[in-house]
């Protein structure tokens, strides 16, 4: 057994967890950071993937990600061994300071330390949301990239349909994504090859 993978998912998924104040969309560019650009566990385009798909399944998507990066990493025990890490730092830490937050919870100064969070986990979003959205701008195009983002805005904000069958019709249409490119690609070669 490799120790030194085991202490990086321990490392890396005690951070996310303690660091990860807000819930699973704050903790999901630590995660990133992690995986991505420290360790180097997964690409940043099978970490978009893995963010689709732990978005469509049920449940938090920080542990389903963890889960999944441990597994990916070491397997089964891997995958026990990152989630561990993960939530226990932080629930034990829940259950300790649950007496004292009890007691301050009327605190101005508490309220304010959650409001001065909040700004800090909009821009770790967007951020995110920013580098994604030119990656399918040179990934797909421009033209693919623009339809794309104004269907999904469409989908979820407009018709208000869930977000885990819009990621399933774009996961769907993925599969299919690369023939339909080669066709324009080549209807485009073969219409200046004419002129």
């Amino acid at each position: 057994m490799s120790w030194k993978v085991y202490s990086g998912l321990v490392t890396g998924m005690v951070r996310t967890g303690i660091l990860g104040y807000g819930g699973g969309p704050s903790v999901i560019p630590l995660i990133r950071y992690e995986a991505v650009t420290r360790y180097k566990w997964v690409s940043d385009e099978e970490f978009g993937e893995i963010l689709a798909i732990a978005n469509a399944l049920p449940g938090p998507i920080a542990t389903k990600m963890i889960a999944y990066l441990g597994y990916k990493t070491k397997g089964l025990l891997g995958a026990i061994v990152a989630v561990l890490a993960h939530i226990l730092p932080t629930s034990i830490a829940i259950i300790a300071l649950l007496g004292s937050m009890y007691a301050l919870r009327e605190s101005k100064v508490v309220a304010g330390m959650v409001a001065a969070v909040r700004p800090v986990i909009f821009v770790m979003l967007g951020m995110m949301a920013y580098e994604f959205a030119m990656k399918a701008w040179k990934g797909l195009g421009k033209t693919f990239a623009l339809l794309f983002g104004v269907i999904a805005f469409v989908l979820l904000l407009l018709l208000d349909i869930h977000p885990g069958i819009v990621i399933a019709v774009f996961l769907v249409y993925g599969f299919f994504h690369f023939d339909v490119v080669q066709r324009f690609k080549s209807k485009d070669n073969a219409d200046k090859g004419v002129s």
